[in-house]
């Protein structure tokens, strides 16, 4: 193409794009927000086994769920630390994620070991390792105890009362059920206190790792891929329940598909995702938008970022700051999402519209809104509270992961002044004596990063500032106006306790001489120390004032809605349904699974280099490995953090797949679930068989899941 064209084709797309942006840009601006609807199912499909979906499966997909079909699901599926599980073979074997797994694998590791860089299988019985401090819990027991516990609610006189009868009614129930059944009973509330269910759990604390595969392959993309699709992992491990030593059998378990889902099929995931926020009132959102998760997302980002400067500044400790970047990365991109989607004031009028309709059916109903119908105006009334002491409890409080220790040095300072001042014979015995010299010592930590640390500063400042105002005097005393890095710099050269020498030579003054100092994390934390016990106190009458409002509100939710709409996600067992389904993304559509092929194209693409990187039995492989198999696919279920290790299964109760994460889109369900473009993500059952049986001859194992028992 000769320049001229080539110059006319650019201007013409260049004004294409102009035009088409502003078009966009315009309608956007022209959105009557007070007209948007909720949608059927913004508060998601994250269904209790309490209340199924009977009726809403049968109208949507024809299919006719059974309560032996739901007990079967039930107690297959298992609860573990911080994610799910399930049953695979009547011997006991259970599968989950491998970035479920990858504590209990470190802890069964053998000198000399590295798990993580050659996988593991236990080639026998004998062979499988029992892991520390790892249980499973499988739901046996479910009883709906919501006319006890309201019941003794309803006794009291007042709002203090009434918070302290339902908290000992809990405690009431769950140790009457746990010494009736022996089993571990808890209440777990749903509808924000308009229900509570009263769940027993079998407990298996001997359980031993079969089988997990290499960091790289389970793991594969890294924190670069997460929460992406197109996706290529084996995320998956097996361990095995025991019971006196031996294997439990277990009657119930899901059957290994090995032609995995289809298109149009119905399918399931069956899980404990952790926790949701869509049945929370618009105040509450707003509030988490403007303070809480503002304020999360905002440390996450900068401190992400931060450490991408330190890798320049540093380039001799560059992986690792990257290590760092990796270990933050999931939650940066979760906290950062749902703070974009709260600020997106389209998906925000859907939430007043769902709470302008419920408030309408209260109102319009004489006894519901003398119950219920000022639990709006309450709530709005604490957030407004909230308001205004929670950005200064979030500039006053100090998590050790975030925080810089110059504040912590600080603090030990003030307190090493305070214990001066104090004749000998009151003083903590740390400060009397030889003891004081080893004291004083420690107060500076021995091995201090100047550099993590003044990258934390230079977060940390920015973060107080943005909550206190760049007007408020101790922020001008730390910073003096100025931000980030400049700021921290600011910080450290006018402190008198930013390198031992410094700080020791501080401490030859007398206590008042080091309090009036003026040194800028001295007076911050003095400060801080002084007012934040009386502000978390503040803080805790509003919550619980809340938490009343709260339960009156799930009340009035359920009067209302009853089980057409699900409780928000709490960790209890959830079944969610969906179907094979893609997405638009980057101008194109996503295809619904993809295969091994893909995975070698995205490592050659990526020029083998980490997080793209393969462990050495993916480049040796022979003939029996099928790259056609399918390996990773996406469905339309409702997921959020918790659900890992999800079983995915068809109606046949037949395991299709293996959940480990959601899209990018599917972060926003923190509130609303858009099943548009929400998606799951996750290992086919065929992408699993293959790789176990044919990659790493993992003959017994590949045996178990087809035949649902152990080989003799």
């Amino acid at each position: 193409m000769n320049s001229v064209l080539s110059l006319r084709y650019g201007l013409f797309f260049a004004l294409l794009f102009f035009t088409t942006s502003l078009i966009f840009a315009q309608s956007n601006t022209n959105i009557d927000y007070d007209t948007v609807s909720a949608k059927r199912f913004d508060t998601g499909k994250m269904w209790t086994f309490d209340y199924p979906p009977v009726d809403y499966l049968k109208n949507a997909y024809g299919f006719e769920v059974t309560e032996q079909w739901l007990e079967d699901v039930r107690l297959s599926a298992l609860r573990i630390p911080g994610c799910t599980a399930s049953f695979v073979s009547e011997d006991g074997l259970i599968m989950t994620n491998h970035h479920c797994s990858e504590g209990h694998r470190n802890r069964v590791q053998l000198e000399g070991e590295n798990l993580a860089e050659t996988g593991f299988f236990a080639k026998t019985l004998e062979e499988e390792r029992k892991v520390p401090r790892f249980y499973a819990e499988q739901l046996v027991l479910i009883e709906d105890v919501t006319d006890e516990i309201i019941g003794a609610m309803n006794s009291t006189e007042n709002d203090e009362q009434r918070l302290e009868a339902k908290r000992s009614k809990i405690s009431e129930l769950e140790e009457k059920y746990s010494e009736e059944t022996g089993l571990k009973c808890q209440v777990a509330e749903y509808y924000n206190g308009g229900k509570y269910s009263l769940q027993g759990f079998r407990r298996y604390e001997d359980v031993r790792l079969v089988f997990i595969p290499e960091e790289k392959i389970g793991y594969f993309g890294g924190d670069f891929d997460n929460f992406t699709y197109p996706r290529y992992n084996l995320d998956c491990t097996f361990f095995r329940v025991y019971e006196n030593d031996k294997p439990i059998k277990s009657p119930n378990y899901f059957k290994w598909s090995e032609n995995g889902a289809k298109l149009d099929e119905l399918i399931f995931a069956v899980g404990n995702p952790g926790s949701t926020n869509r049945l929370k009132t618009v105040a509450q959102l707003e509030y988490n938008r403007d303070v809480s998760y503002r304020n999360i997302a905002f440390m996450l980002d900068e401190y992400y970022n931060a450490l991408e400067e330190l890798k320049t500044m540093y380039p001799d400790r560059a992986d690792e700051f990257e290590a760092g970047k990796v270990r933050i990365g999931n939650a940066q991109k979760v906290y950062t999402n749902i703070y974009d989607g709260l600020t997106d004031p389209y998906l925000l009028a859907r939430k007043k519209d769902f709470e302008n309709k419920l408030k309408e059916a209260v109102h319009g109903d004489s006894k519901l809104d003398d119950k219920y119908g000022h639990v709006w105006d309450a709530i709005e009334d604490t957030r407004e509270e909230m308001y205004e002491i929670g950005p200064k409890i979030s500039a006053y409080n100090f998590n050790p992961f975030w925080s810089s220790e110059y504040f912590g040095i600080a603090g030990n300072v003030i307190k090493y002044a305070d214990q001066m001042v104090l004749p000998e014979d009151q003083r903590d015995p740390e400060y009397v004596g030889a003891k004081l010299d080893t004291t004083k010592m420690l107060m500076f930590p021995e091995n201090f990063d100047y550099p993590i640390n003044y990258a934390k500063l230079a977060v940390q400042l920015d973060y107080i500032a943005m909550n206190l105002g760049y007007d408020n005097e101790l922020v001008e005393n730390l910073t003096n106006g100025l931000k980030h890095f400049e700021a921290a710099e600011y910080a450290i050269n006018n402190s008198s306790i930013t390198s031992k020498e410094k700080m020791m030579n501080l401490l030859e003054k007398s206590p008042e001489a080091i309090l009036e100092s003026g040194d800028p994390f001295i007076n911050f934390m003095i400060t801080a120390q002084n007012e934040l016990p009386e502000l978390q106190k503040q803080s805790e009458e509003i919550q619980q004032t809340e938490e009343v409002h709260e339960d009156l509100l799930g009340q009035a939710i359920f009067t209302v809605h009853g089980t057409t709409i699900p409780p928000d996600a709490n960790r209890t067992l959830r079944l969610g349904d969906g179907v094979l389904k893609g997405f638009e993304y980057n101008g194109t559509v996503a295809p619904v699974i993809t295969t091994f092929f893909g995975l070698y194209d995205r490592y050659y693409s990526n020029f083998g280099k980490y997080p793209w990187d393969l462990p050495e039995r993916y480049m040796n492989y022979d003939d029996s490995f099928d790259l056609n198999t399918p390996f990773n696919f996406i469905s339309t279920q409702d997921i959020v953090g918790g659900s890992s290790g999800s079983p995915v299964i068809n109606t046949n109760a037949e395991l299709v797949g293996l959940a480990f994460d959601g899209n990018i889109h599917s972060i926003i369900g923190n509130f609303i679930y858009m099943p548009e473009n929400n998606r799951m993500v996750s290992v086919a059952s065929q992408g699993m068989l293959e790789a176990i049986q044919d990659l790493y001859k993992a003959k017994r194992l590949a045996e178990e899941l087809k035949t649902g028992m152990m080989a003799e």
